[in-house]
C-alpha cells in the first residue's frame, strides 16, 4: 500500500483548530488543491488506527468520533457562526482510511443547498465575503449538550 495521507498526522496537526482523543483526530484542514476561499473552516476526523472505513469502527472509536465531531461544531460555531454543517463520510477504495468531513455551511453560499463535492471543490460556490460569520443558526443544532 502506498503511503496513507492520514495516517500522517502532522498536516492535521498543522490546522488551525486541532483536536485529539485515544482513538481519533480532527484537523480543520484541507486538500490544498481547494480553493482556499470556499468554505474555510472545513475539517476531517480520522481513526488513528487505520481502518478502511466507518464500518471497520470499534465502539470506542464511534464514541470518541462523537467526542471530537462535538469539540469541532463548538469550535466552528465560535469561529464562524455557521448557518449549518454538512457531515459526509468518505469510505472508497481509493482512499483506504476511512474519514469524516465537517464543513460548515452558510445560507449565503451559492450552492448552500448541494452535496458535498460542490461545498469545497466548486469555486462557484465562493460565499460574498468567505470570512464573514454566518448567523449562527448552526448553534441551535445538538439535543444533547456536552457534560463538563
Amino acid at each position: 500500500m502506498d503511503i496513507c495521507i492520514f495516517c500522517d498526522r502532522s498536516p492535521l496537526r498543522a490546522a488551525e483548530v486541532y483536536f485529539e482523543n485515544e482513538f481519533c483526530a480532527y484537523g480543520s484542514s484541507r486538500d490544498p488543491r481547494d480553493p482556499p476561499d470556499v468554505l474555510p473552516g472545513c475539517g476531517v476526523i480520522v481513526p488513528l488506527a487505520h481502518r478502511a472505513s466507518p464500518f471497520d469502527f470499534t465502539p470506542e472509536e464511534w464514541v470518541a468520533t462523537h467526542e471530537l465531531l462535538l469539540s469541532a461544531k463548538e469550535a466552528m460555531d465560535e469561529r464562524l457562526a455557521p448557518d449549518g454543517y454538512l457531515l459526509a463520510w468518505n469510505a472508497f477504495p481509493d482512499v483506504p482510511h476511512a474519514h469524516l468531513h465537517v464543513i460548515p455551511r452558510f445560507d449565503d453560499e451559492p450552492f448552500a443547498e448541494e452535496g458535498a463535492r460542490s461545498a469545497i471543490k466548486v469555486p462557484e460556490n465562493r460565499r460574498p465575503d468567505p470570512t464573514a460569520p454566518g448567523n449562527g443558526r448552526a448553534k441551535s443544532l445538538g439535543r444533547f449538550r456536552r457534560s463538563g
